[in-house]
């Protein structure tokens, strides 16, 4: 001890409650919206890279597959490529994106904010939901900063405005979906800067009952449309094939087209939905498929999906039938708007389904503008549905079928309930389920089935008859009839219970002479009338 004090040396203190050692979880999260871009961008280069070498006409080096990988990146989040090589020398852009591209680099992210909000220790640092969503978008666009760079020199270079706003627009709700996630998805209070009335107002059922009618009826138009696409792909079969086969020659540029029409699938779906709803898609050159028929030559290029188009000329009744979409689509939004309460009024329900009407046109025209897009400069700058009219089309019949369709189901389904029947009291009861020993045979059943479980049925003791004395029906007679009137004949019945109340007991009366009267369970005297003279 005095060595210790002499030499001044500190003894260690323990430590703090507040203090504790922090991780680098901010800049691991940064790292993880990084990888998370890199993963995808890796993926296409090994894609591109592989149908690259596996081409017998390879038109550029690695370099440049490299450049075309970044560039369909960059496409995967709505970005608009730019096509140099014309015959008119005028760049084309090329902006239809394929939706099944776009789960990657979601997929990715989601995982990566995902990760990045969970841990696995105890001791380590959990960082806010908002420095989590932040870190890992920061990670993810400057990798996308720098793929927009490094596209530029490629034969399909991304427009640089186009990129600014298309990859923030994909990334964003992605990590804000895997942070919600990690933290168990929670359904708190909105933000307190929004108005008391609005925060109150989404607390109400109806929101959740709307979003959920508005995502059922998306959900059956896409499902209609990907049935009118597969209809219409097996109807044209041949010049499908033909145009698979004529594209090119090689397995390798064969499966390219197949992987790109895989890719462009929910489009198709997108654009059969659109064609049900009535506005239907634009072919450029101021064409529109509809079920009422197009006119015209759309300039299109040689595409197996491309060939499943319906002919050109007037509608048909085969075309028109494709309106039985949208109608089942109605009738789904109103099923899903009714809450299961009494006590909500029809009011409530009629306007939970145009609430879930105007969900599911948003959602219809969200998906006609990610699916849409130019490929060309002039004929062709007009490609797809148009976003406003088939979200229009798609709240216009939802609303007009879900409203009635809610409001009867309602009616229905909270109809009042039917009260007792009257019985008469007259009227014999059946209850011959109870005599006939059906009850008693299924409660056996249940006790060797079950065991040791099931008790035995025990019958109801029954309570023993009141047996009256022996009576002397003459004596009896004789003592109840007055002194000086004539006797009455009187006719015994046996065999009537007459309830539990006994007779009163009347001692034994009967002369030695008379034969004994057999006992009976009550008695009923019945006066005989005399015979007419």
């Amino acid at each position: 001890m005095t060595q210790v004090t002499e030499r001044g040396t500190r003894l260690p203190g323990a430590p703090r409650a507040g203090a504790r050692r922090r991780s680098p979880a901010a800049a691991a999260c940064v790292v993880g919206g990084a990888v998370a871009a890199g993963l995808g961008l890796g993926f296409l280069a090994v894609l591109v890279i592989v149908l690259w070498i596996s081409s017998p006409y390879p038109d550029s080096g690695p370099g440049g597959a490299l450049h075309l990988a970044a560039g369909l990146w960059l496409l995967a989040h709505g970005t608009e490529l730019l096509r140099y090589e014309t015959l008119s020398g005028v760049p084309a852009p090329v902006g239809v994106t394929p939706l099944l591209l776009v789960a990657l680099p979601v997929l990715l992210l989601r995982r990566a904010a995902r990760l990045g909000g969970a841990s696995d220790e105890e001791d380590e640092e959990v960082l806010p939901a908002t420095a989590v969503f932040s870190a890992v978008l920061c990670g993810y666009l400057a990798v996308g900063a720098l793929a927009t760079v490094y596209a530029a020199g490629g034969p399909m270079p991304a427009d640089p405005i186009s990129a600014a706003w298309h990859v923030p627009l994909v990334a964003v709700p992605a990590a804000a979906g895997g942070v919600w996630g990690a933290k168990g998805r929670p359904l708190g209070p909105l933000p307190n800067w929004l108005p008391g009335g609005l925060r109150r107002g989404f607390v109400r059922p109806r929101y959740a009952l709307a979003l959920r009618a508005g995502a059922g009826g998306a959900l059956v138009l896409l499902g209609g449309g990907a049935l009118l696409v597969g209809a219409s792909l097996a109807w044209h079969g041949a010049q499908v094939q033909a145009s698979f086969l004529s594209l090119t020659g090689v397995w390798s540029g064969r499966f390219a087209v197949l992987l790109l029409a895989i890719a462009l699938i929910p489009n198709a779906m997108v654009w059969g939905a659109a064609y049900a709803l009535g506005p239907g898609f634009a072919l450029g050159g101021e064409v529109t498929a509809t079920p009422l028929g197009f006119a015209g030559a759309p300039a299109l290029p040689r595409f197996p999906l491309l060939e499943a188009l319906p002919a050109a000329g007037p509608g048909t009744p085969l075309t028109w039938a494709a309106a039985g979409v949208p109608v089942v689509a109605g009738l789904a939004v109103g099923w899903f708007a009714v809450r299961r309460a009494r006590e909500v009024s029809y009011g409530e329900t009629a306007l939970t389904a145009a609430l879930g009407a105007l969900v599911c046109g948003l959602v219809t025209a969200g998906l006609a503008a990610a699916s849409a897009g130019p490929l060309g400069s002039r004929r062709l700058a007009e490609f797809g549905p148009v976003w406003w009219a088939t979200g229009a089309a798609a709240f216009g019949w939802t609303l007009a079928l879900a409203v009635p369709v809610a409001v009867g189901v309602h009616a229905w389904r909270y109809r009042p309930a039917e009260g007792p029947v009257a019985v008469d009291a007259d009227t014999p009861v059946d209850d011959g389920w109870h005599d006939s020993g059906v009850r008693e045979i299924r409660w056996e059943a249940m006790r060797r089935a079950s065991g040791a479980l099931v008790p035995e049925m025990v019958a109801e003791p029954v309570a023993p008859p009141v047996v009256a004395a022996p009576v002397a029906a003459a004596a009896v007679a004789a003592a109840a009839a007055p002194a000086g009137r004539a006797r009455r004949a009187v006719t015994v019945v046996s065999g009537l219970d007459l309830g539990t109340v006994a007779p009163p007991l009347v001692p034994p009366l009967a002369p030695p002479s008379a034969p004994p009267v057999p006992p009976v369970v009550g008695v009923r005297v019945l006066a005989r009338r005399k015979p007419p003279a």
